[in-house]
């Protein structure tokens, strides 16, 4: 198990450079094919493709940085999970300055030997006055 929580952290490891180098395919390739997920974007469930991640990654000028703190990790035979809080930055091609906290669960599965992100959801939350507004401001403590 001990090579199971490093060959797992390596591939959160993975996940946040292909993000930095702006790099879809290999963020892809950081899923199973059947993956889910339930990311901050809409709709409300979709599977990673290629395609949209790349379309994403266009609306970023240079590198998105994805850095995960609180992380938490569970493994058991062949299936595993990781919490975290994700402190995402960068700049969007419009010249916009994001830095955001969210959170996030990834569950994976090993087939094979290899580790594969089975299921991503990533959530903000939001304030409950009635406004519906995400809470995009929030820090951690």
């Amino acid at each position: 198990m001990p090579n199971d929580h490093a060959d797992i952290a390596a591939l959160c490891q993975r996940l946040g450079d292909a993000h930095r180098d702006k790099d879809a395919d290999a963020i892809v390739d950081c899923y199973a094919p059947d993956a889910v997920v339930y990311s901050l974007a809409p709709p409300l469930k979709s599977t990673m493709q290629c395609k949209d991640i790349a379309a994403w990654l266009e609306t970023w000028d240079g590198p998105i940085h994805v850095d995960a703190r609180d992380m938490d990790m569970v493994v058991g035979g062949d299936l595993a999970w990781v919490t975290a809080l994700n402190h995402m930055t960068g700049t969007k091609v419009d010249g916009k300055q994001v830095d955001l906290w969210f959170r996030s669960t990834l569950c994976f599965r090993k087939n094979h030997g290899v580790w594969k992100i089975v299921h991503d959801h990533a959530s903000t939350p939001f304030y409950m006055d009635g406004s519906l507004r995400a809470a995009v401001d929030l820090r951690p403590s």
